[in-house]
């Protein structure tokens, strides 16, 4: 079956109150259309004094490029459930799938026959598509001009950085708008980062489609 909203929403909620007890708080859940993952638990974080890193704005994403049985959509679900739960209770693990997430999936499987794996591998999918892969996240702008030409910038995720280059660019006079966007769309990866006052803009007349799954990010 392809992941809906509905089926996810359920699926939430009855797994939490099974095999999370309920702690779980509500998260949004999203569908996607990744073809490199089955599914991703995205985040934000930010330091505070002495060093202590702090995870907030918390969503499970779905793939819906993918049609499974049943119950292997339900253990990536439970994958990503786990991976929530480790980071809403502001837990450090040893690496992406390490010794946390391992011995909650472990338990999850034995104590209610699930099949959940580290790799998200579906034995209906080819090897490629059934890698689970740590999504790379990037702040991308997008920069309208007054001439009605759109491009773009990868930046460095940095508030002070990103609030000088919307400043740089608008005061050269030729721009109209600039946004500011943070995705984990690979396509973005073949431009460089950097806060140099320039734009890119890219030959696909269709690239704004790669800012479907993004979320806008607002600066004061």
């Amino acid at each position: 079956m392809i992941a809906t909203l509905p089926f996810l929403e359920n699926r939430f909620e009855t797994f939490n109150t099974l095999c999370f007890d309920g702690a779980l708080p509500p998260v949004p859940l999203k569908l996607g259309r990744a073809v490199r993952s089955l599914g991703s638990c995205t985040y934000k974080k930010r330091k505070h004094l002495f060093g202590r890193t702090e995870y907030y704005g918390f969503a499970i994403r779905i793939s819906t490029r993918f049609d499974l049985p049943e119950n292997e959509l339900e253990d990536v679900i439970l994958h990503e459930m786990i991976h929530y739960e480790i980071l809403v209770n502001q837990r450090q693990d040893t690496s992406a799938h390490g010794r946390l997430f391992r011995a909650r999936m472990k338990e999850i499987n034995n104590r209610f026959d699930r099949h959940i794996t580290v790799s998200h591998r579906a034995a209906s999918l080819q090897p490629l598509m059934a890698t689970d892969t740590v999504p790379v996240w990037r702040v991308v702008a997008l920069v309208q001009l007054k001439d009605g030409r759109t491009g773009i910038k990868v930046l460095p995720n940095n508030e002070r950085r990103l609030k000088a280059y919307r400043r740089g660019m608008k005061l050269s006079g030729q721009v109209s708008s600039v946004d500011f966007y943070l995705t984990a769309d690979p396509w973005f990866s073949r431009f460089p980062k950097s806060s140099a006052l320039n734009i890119f803009f890219p030959s696909d007349p269709d690239f704004t489609t790669h800012f479907n799954e993004s979320e806008r990010l607002q600066l004061s």
